[in-house]
């Protein structure tokens, strides 16, 4: 979202019982990589379900800008001709990624071995996000970054044509830096390796073999992993069916676990083990779902889920270890430990500092506008659960998860809960406020 676009307040209201059956948008990561990676291919890849929200559309020209060819057809399937990993050409303008975090991050990986300059923007919320964290290891391959202070884009990426491979060792689980080392390894002689304290979502990995990569993955003595490729390597164009997204899947779901007689279908949803944390802790804190139709496609585990609002919520405690698995749902977490029957301690959160917004302060700067009681421990967050109150207005920070968790905390408060700004929810989830008005939640513009 462009930071001079105007604010669109927007409130949600005690609703009836939700009851239908969707299809939330393709997943964002996995919409990311299908276009990049068929970017580097040999050939056409096509695409279906692809995510079309702003974030996935930048990756989508950014690629154009790289040679690639990026085209639509009007049923929505796509098709992406490549230039070959090592062929590259260097942008004639600055390509701007919006929003997208996990865009930027893993363009970095795929420019930095390529002998081109390459420049970066974003949005307001982009441009205030770290970029260190991929520059660092980027540049131990022999690429140079300029960013403003602090490490934050615009950010100049001057690939090198001499690669050197790369071992390096994640401080902390994040699937986009293990993402930004392996993608600069494609174009670079001899073998890259990561190894990850705690593993992280895997899209790459298995996306890179649909490719025609081998990539090798290890588990390790404390249970983390090492993943290494050897390059330069050749992919060939592959066909991929991006399944739903278990993060924007995660608002209907919790929305109808915590509106009673709630019954809704959420259908062809990505059910990667490591994307499946937020289910597990819903199912462990009493939530009625279950999984239906489980298949796989491109290897990837998908399936519908099936969801019940009749279970009362109960507060738990849920470990550190998890958060890889689910980084992005601790937001819509926090809406469901608000309605759960005593305490919720979330542990680990340390990641959620250095999202889109600082997302531990957005979540409890949140609670706090609704009458929630809560308290933050170190990266602890911790959530005790009853009636709520709402009648607040949320400060989303230009962040869509900030705003669609809030929207779905009021479904169920005693007085209606706004978000400053919805235009945000656009970058991942275009149609959610017309899905979950089909659902039968109750959402109205907020103020004037």
């Amino acid at each position: 979202m462009s930071s001079s676009q105007t604010k669109r307040p927007l409130q949600s209201l005690k609703s009836r019982a939700l009851k239908g059956d969707i299809r939330v948008p393709g997943d964002k990561s996995i919409s990311h990589r299908s276009l990049m990676f068929g970017g580097l291919a040999i050939g056409e890849t096509k695409i279906t379900g692809l995510l079309e929200g702003e974030d996935v559309l930048a990756t989508a020209e950014a690629m154009r800008k790289l040679g690639a060819t990026v085209n639509r057809d009007n049923d929505g399937t796509w098709h992406v001709t490549g230039v070959g990993v090592g062929a590259l050409r260097e942008p004639d303008s600055v390509i701007d990624m919006g929003n997208a975090g996990t865009g930027i991050r893993l363009m970095a990986g795929i420019v930095a071995t390529h002998p081109i300059t390459t420049f970066f923007t974003g949005d307001a919320s982009l441009c205030k996000r770290p970029m260190g964290r991929v520059a660092d290891p980027l540049a131990e391959f022999g690429a140079q970054f300029i960013t403003r202070e602090r490490g934050r884009p615009p950010m100049a990426v001057i690939g090198t044509d001499e690669a050197k491979p790369v071992t390096y060792t994640l401080p902390m689980a994040s699937a986009q830096v293990k993402s930004a080392v392996l993608l600069a390894g494609l174009n670079t002689a001899g073998t890259t390796t990561v190894i990850e304290p705690k593993p992280s979502r895997d899209h790459t990995e298995r996306m890179l073999r649909h490719f025609g990569v081998d990539v090798d993955v290890s588990i390790n003595d404390d249970g983390g992993r090492t993943v290494s490729l050897t390059g330069p390597v050749e992919m060939k164009a592959a066909d991929i069916v991006v399944p739903t997204d278990p993060s924007s899947a995660a608002f209907p779901l919790v929305a109808a676990l915590i509106n009673p007689e709630s019954q809704v279908t959420i259908r062809d949803v990505c059910l990667n083990p490591l994307r499946t944390g937020l289910i597990t802790t819903l199912i462990e804190m009493g939530g009625d779902i279950t999984i239906a139709n489980e298949r796989e496609e491109a290897g990837e585990t998908i399936g519908d889920l099936v969801v019940s609002g009749k279970n009362r919520l109960t507060g738990i405690v849920v470990p550190a270890e998890r958060a890889p698995s689910m980084i992005d749902e601790y937001p819509v977490l926090a809406v469901a430990a608000a309605y759960a029957q005593g305490e919720t301690r979330m542990c680990g959160l340390e990641e959620l500092r250095v999202k889109e917004s600082d997302r531990l302060a957005a979540v409890a700067a949140g609670l706090a506008a609704n009458g929630i009681i809560h308290r933050i421990e170190g990266d602890d967050l911790i959530v005790t659960g009853g009636d709520v109150p709402g009648g607040g207005m949320v400060e989303t920070h230009l962040d869509h998860r900030i705003a669609m968790s809030f929207l779905v905390l009021g479904l169920g408060a005693n007085d209606p809960v706004a978000v400053d700004d919805a235009n945000p929810i656009a970058t991942s989830f275009p149609s959610f406020e017309a899905l979950m008005r089909e659902l039968g939640a109750n959402l109205a513009p907020a103020g004037s």
